[in-house]
């Protein structure tokens, strides 16, 4: 009766496994839990109708058939049924250029005494020409090392006006 016992623990732990690996993919996705319990509750039913009665043939029957699962039908499955996937831009400086940005320390075009604040922390700048005040917009150009290079937004939209009037006339 003892062992009558453990063979039905065995396989009500291989059937149990087995589902509670399937819905474990709901928050592990990726199709290798699923398979794995796939693998699981097919040895709990093979266990149940006394076709694998010994435990060490079931357990290495669950690790093959998991394998194989996961080796030949994984890739179909990520194929028919990819993953939600974006694309996100990893370059900080892409990212920066011609960013509008408040000066918080007066910025000159000899040093890096300069401040900028850009996502709410303050960085070293330093102006392409001239003295730039504090409260001023600024464009972002570039970096050097940990300096951002900068123009004042409005010699930007003076340059643009000028360029207008010149093209009217």
């Amino acid at each position: 009766m003892h062992e009558l016992m453990d063979g039905e623990i065995i396989t009500w732990i291989f059937l149990i496994g087995g589902i509670v690996l399937m819905l474990l993919e709901m928050l592990i996705p990726g199709g290798v839990t699923f398979l794995l319990g796939i693998s699981g509750l097919a040895v709990g039913i093979l266990r149940y109708f006394g076709f694998l009665e010994d435990p060490f043939t079931a357990t290495f029957t669950w690790l093959f058939s998991s394998m194989a699962l996961t080796i030949l039908i994984r890739p179909f499955i990520k194929k028919y049924f990819p993953g939600e996937t974006f694309f996100k831009l990893a370059d900080e400086d892409y990212e920066a250029m011609d960013q509008i940005v408040k000066v918080v320390e007066p910025i000159n075009e000899f040093d890096n005494s300069g401040r900028i604040r850009y996502q709410g922390i303050s960085w070293q700048a330093r102006s392409m020409e001239g003295d730039i005040p504090v409260g001023t917009s600024v464009r972002i150009k570039y970096r050097e090392n940990t300096t951002w290079i900068v123009e004042p937004v409005e010699s930007i939209d003076s340059v643009k006006t000028q360029l207008k009037e010149k093209n009217r006339n």
